[in-house]
């Protein structure tokens, strides 16, 4: 080999070695595609995807949130747990949490959890049927929807696996400031008691 294709060959690889660093850097560093900034990450890790989807979450993910406020029990081994209740700043309430199937064979969901109202029809698979009960004001509020008519809670759950949690979430209109304790029911669980933060 002649001294001009050395060359040639070495430069070549010294461009590949360099791509590969490169490559090896990137994916070593900070990976969250945010810029460096000196303001720490406002984002909860204790609160679950509220995308408009639910699905089970891929075995490498922790499923286990920080803050449990209640949990309660369902058809068929279906268990619900409610990790957060917070009122936002555009007069709605959010509740977070997880709906396990602690059964041992595929849970089908029944009808009953997107609730009867002809409004939320466009809603399919959803948990449109949950509803906050204000006992003190004696008044419920029912799920928000957007301009569409869906609902602004989760929704695509159309069964649950043996052993599998999917993240469900859900906003109301937020009761006056004054109210903290509220119900919240979806069809066919038991009613769970929880304090509104925020």
């Amino acid at each position: 080999m002649s001294i001009r294709h050395t060359v040639k060959v070495r430069g070549e690889a010294a461009v590949v070695v360099a791509a590969v660093l490169a490559l090896t850097l990137a994916g070593c560093g900070g990976g969250d595609g945010k810029p460096d900034s000196k303001e720490p990450d406002k984002t909860s890790s204790a609160q679950p995807s509220s995308g408009s989807s639910a699905s089970a979450p891929a075995a490498s993910q922790s499923t286990t949130p920080v803050q449990v406020l209640a949990t309660v029990n369902g058809e068929s081994g279906i268990v619900l747990t409610i990790n957060s209740v917070t009122r936002e700043a555009g007069g709605f309430v959010t509740v977070n949490g997880q709906i396990k199937n602690t059964g041992t064979q595929q849970f089908v969901k029944t009808g009953a959890w997107r609730g009867g109202e002809r409004d939320l029809s466009g809603s399919g698979e959803s948990v449109a049927g949950a509803t906050l009960v204000d006992k003190a004001g004696k008044k419920r509020y029912y799920v928000l929807r957007d301009t569409d008519g869906r609902c602004l809670c989760t929704t695509g759950v159309a069964g649950i696996d043996a052993g599998a949690t999917v993240p469900f979430f859900a906003q109301f209109p937020a009761p006056p400031p004054a109210t903290t304790d509220v119900d919240f029911t979806l069809p066919t669980f038991a009613t769970a008691a929880v304090k509104i933060s925020g």
